[in-house]
C-alpha cells in the first residue's frame, strides 16, 4: 500500500473508538521543537482536584507514518479520565517526509518542555509519565532510553500498551499471528522501510529499544499486551529484561485480544474493562 493508504486506513480503523470519554477541557498548543512548531493536546480529565496534577504525555500509534492526535484523540480521553491525570497527546512529525530521528527530536523535545513548564500545564512535574501505544510505545520506550544515557532524571512512569519494540524479530508471535491478526509482519515492515533511512539496522537499539544492551535508569515499568497480537513477545520480554533492574512494576497479557484492541471500543467492549485496570495503575503509580 502507499502512505496515503495508510494514513487513510488508519484514520478509519480509529473511527471504531467508539463514545469518546468526557474530559473538563481540552487545549490546542504547541511546543517549539528543532525543526519548527510541535502540535499538543493537553486533556483535563473531570476528576481533577488538585492544582497540579498527576500528567501523561501520550504518544499515538501508526507504524510512525500515520495517525494524528486527531485519529487518537479517544484513546487520549480515555487515559485522562480513567487515570484522572493531565495528559498531554504529542503531533510528533511522521515518515516518509521526516524520517528518523524526526519523531524522537520531537518527543525529546516535548518531554523536556512540559517537564520543565509543567505547572503551565497543570501538571506536577515529579508525577509525571510518559505513555505510547503500538510504535508510540517505541517511541516512549526509546525516549525514556535516551533520556537514561544522557543522565537525565527518569519520569515517574512508563506506560506502554501493545508497543513495536523489536522490528528486527520475526519468531515467535511475530510468526505465529503474522497474518490475519489486524497489524501484520507485511504492515510491520512497510512502515519500517518508510521510518528507517536506508542502510540503517532494524536492530538499532534507537528503532528497537529492546535491543538495548543498558536498560538502567529507566522510570517504572507498567506493559501491556494482547494474546493475539504479533507484537505480543516483545512487550513481554521488555519486562522481563526490566524486572531485574527493578523498573518493573506490571505486565499484563489481555486473553482472547487483539493489536489496538484498547482503541476499538466500538467493536470490542473489553476496551472498556482494560482502562479501567489501566486507568486503576496509573492511580496507584502517580497519585
Amino acid at each position: 500500500m502507499s502512505v496515503a493508504e495508510r494514513r487513510a486506513g488508519l484514520s478509519e480503523l480509529m473511527k471504531l473508538s467508539g463514545p469518546a470519554a468526557a474530559v473538563s477541557r481540552v487545549d490546542d498548543r504547541s511546543v517549539q521543537g528543532a525543526q519548527g512548531a510541535i502540535r499538543i493536546r493537553a486533556y483535563t480529565p473531570l476528576e481533577a482536584p488538585e492544582e497540579l496534577s498527576p500528567g501523561l504525555l501520550y504518544f499515538h500509534g501508526g507504524g510512525l507514518i500515520a495517525g494524528t492526535i486527531d485519529t487518537h484523540d479517544s484513546i487520549a480521553r480515555a487515559l485522562a479520565q480513567a487515570g484522572a491525570c493531565r495528559v498531554v497527546s504529542v503531533d510528533y512529525r511522521l515518515a516518509p517526509e521526516n524520517p528518523f530521528p524526526a519523531s524522537l527530536d520531537d518527543a525529546l523535545a516535548v518531554v523536556e518542555h512540559v517537564r520543565g513548564r509543567a505547572a503551565d500545564f497543570g501538571i506536577d512535574a515529579a508525577r509525571l509519565g510518559i505513555c505510547g501505544d503500538s510504535a508510540g510505545g517505541t517511541l516512549a520506550a526509546v525516549t525514556c532510553q535516551t533520556m537514561a544515557r544522557a543522565g537525565v532524571p527518569p519520569l515517574a512512569l512508563q506506560l506502554l500498551l501493545c508497543p513495536i519494540l523489536d522490528y528486527g524479530r520475526r519468531g515467535g508471535s511475530r510468526l505465529q499471528f503474522g497474518s490475519g491478526y489486524l497489524v501484520d509482519q507485511a504492515t510491520l515492515e512497510h512502515d519500517l522501510r518508510h521510518y528507517a533511512p536506508a542502510g540503517m539496522n532494524p536492530d538499532d537499539p534507537r528503532i528497537s529499544p529492546l535491543r538495548a544492551a543498558d536498560l538502567s535508569g529507566l522510570p517504572r515499568t507498567i506493559i501491556h499486551t494482547a494474546e493475539f497480537d504479533p507484537l505480543r513477545d516483545e512487550g513481554e520480554d521488555y519486562f522481563n529484561r526490566l524486572t531485574p533492574t527493578g523498573a518493573a512494576v506490571s505486565y499484563t497479557c489481555h486473553a482472547g485480544m487483539i493489536h489496538l484492541f484498547y482503541g476499538l471500543g466500538a467493536v470490542i467492549p473489553y476496551a472498556r474493562v482494560a482502562f479501567e485496570q489501566i486507568g486503576a495503575q496509573l492511580r496507584a503509580e502517580l497519585h
